[in-house]
């Protein structure tokens, strides 16, 4: 099913603070787009965020129409791109506190605002996770905050330190592939993703699972001390932390694979997002080091693992200039462990991989067929093998159904980015949005 589908702000918050959707962002004000997860039952959600800060409006405001806020959104689907619910939550510490619609004091508090990720897990619970391993549950119908997991963003932050995941995905099995971080990667203070781990349990309410850590980025953070440890993350059965983890690194072992790299060549990598392949099977995105002036050209590799932490190889057919996900920070890898595929979207191209790593597709956007590529974000891919992408700046979902055969991906890319501009015309005509930004204001809506 080929669809165009609004990611709408709910009207009763754009009536509050009175937001003008005519204004530019760069007055101050905005609205982005994170992440999308489906349920094994079709229904989909995403996780989204608005925000505006004035210069020289004081923290303290009391009218809702020119005070700075900021919220996270969830947003629910059903299979067939209905709105169901929306909650709203997450006012920041750094505003004064309009709890109208969540607060810091209520729900999740500001911690969603950080939520950057999603996942649906087997029990149909929603896990919305992002940096500093923090976690939150939340009730499928987006009613209830059902658990709580954070820690402190820096080594030097007062706080408890309760954390979980910073991303989670769930194998077929209903295992859990989670990344976490650590103080000290090159020196840093705050933490970082390094560790990439999978469960053996299920993360509930009420119960948080042990960590079994597969792999780390870097195998030697600098300046641990006994209350950097993880206990509830193990390797060999004993916690991470200290000189205790995977060896050797993902990027050792890819300065090994690579006769003219350079342990340098690596220095101050970042972890993405792991992908499911298989039950057995996990494709790790690494990137190197993003300079200011431009980084097209660094290094990167988006390596095979399996769960017993072995390096299997990498995904091939990639060129470090011509198809460089560091133009726009497209790193993101989206996985169909049901037909064992990858793939991957960048300014360049689009990828397509089996689960051995041998490139099966690349659609180059410079092609007119598929050019609008360029303006889209890759966010999932559904149980039924359709990607999910998310336009930039038309706050609209494109849901495409990939062919049974790999060697049909542009026939139905092409397709369905001729069906997107067809649905998009009859739903502006339908719903009149404002400089494409999209209100509802008949699904029920939550304040957590």
């Amino acid at each position: 099913m080929i669809q165009a589908i609004p990611v709408p702000l709910p009207s009763a918050l754009v009536e509050h603070h009175a937001i003008d959707l005519q204004r530019k962002y760069t007055d101050g004000w905005g609205v982005r787009v994170d992440d999308v997860a489906t349920a094994p039952t079709g229904e989909f959600y995403a996780l989204y965020g608005v925000s505006r800060y004035t210069y020289g409006v004081a923290d303290d405001e009391a009218d809702p129409a020119k005070a700075n806020f900021g919220y996270a959104l969830l947003t629910r689907y059903a299979s067939d791109g209905t709105v169901l619910a929306t909650a709203v939550s997450g006012q920041s510490d750094d505003v004064r506190q309009d709890t109208t619609f969540g607060g810091p004091t209520t729900g999740l508090g500001e911690d969603l605002q950080w939520a950057r990720n999603l996942c649906v897990l087997p029990d149909g619970t929603l896990a919305a996770t992002g940096p500093g391993d923090q976690t939150h549950l939340v009730t499928a119908d987006l009613t209830a905050v059902t658990a709580r997991h954070y820690m402190p963003q820096t080594s030097y932050d007062d706080g408890p330190r309760k954390p979980f995941a910073s991303w989670i995905s769930t194998t077929p099995a209903g295992r859990l592939l989670c990344t976490t971080g650590e103080f000290g990667l090159y020196n840093y203070a705050n933490l970082l993703h390094n560790i990439v781990s999978i469960t053996d349990q299920p993360l509930t309410p009420t119960s948080k699972p042990t960590l079994r850590a597969l792999a780390s980025l870097e195998a030697e953070p600098v300046k641990h001390t006994e209350a950097d440890v993880r206990p509830d993350v193990l390797f060999n059965g004993e916690p991470v932390g200290m000189d205790h983890r995977p060896r050797p690194s993902l990027t050792e072992h890819l300065t090994q694979l690579e006769p003219t790299a350079r342990q340098l060549d690596w220095h101050d990598a970042r972890l993405g997002r792991p992908a499911v392949v298989r039950e057995d099977l996990f494709v790790v995105p690494i990137f190197g080091h993003i300079y200011r002036g431009g980084s097209r050209g660094q290094r990167f590799a988006f390596v095979l693992i399996n769960d017993t932490g072995e390096f299997v190889g990498r995904l091939g057919g990639m060129d470090p200039y011509r198809d460089s996900p560091f133009t726009g920070h497209c790193f993101a890898i989206a996985a169909d462990p049901v037909r064992e595929r990858i793939y991957h979207l960048n300014r360049y191209g689009l990828f397509a991989w089996t689960a051995t790593g041998v490139r099966a597709q690349r659609l180059d956007l410079e092609d007119k067929r598929y050019k609008l590529l360029k303006h889209f974000t890759l966010m999932d891919c559904t149980p039924a093998g359709e990607l999910i992408l998310v336009h930039r700046t038309q706050h609209l979902l494109l849901r495409i159904p990939c062919p049974a055969s790999l060697g049909g991906l542009g026939q139905a890319v092409e397709d369905a980015l001729r069906s997107y501009a067809k649905e998009r015309t009859v739903l502006k005509r339908r719903r009149q949005p404002v400089n494409r930004h999209w209100t509802d204001s008949t699904a029920p809506l939550h304040r957590l």
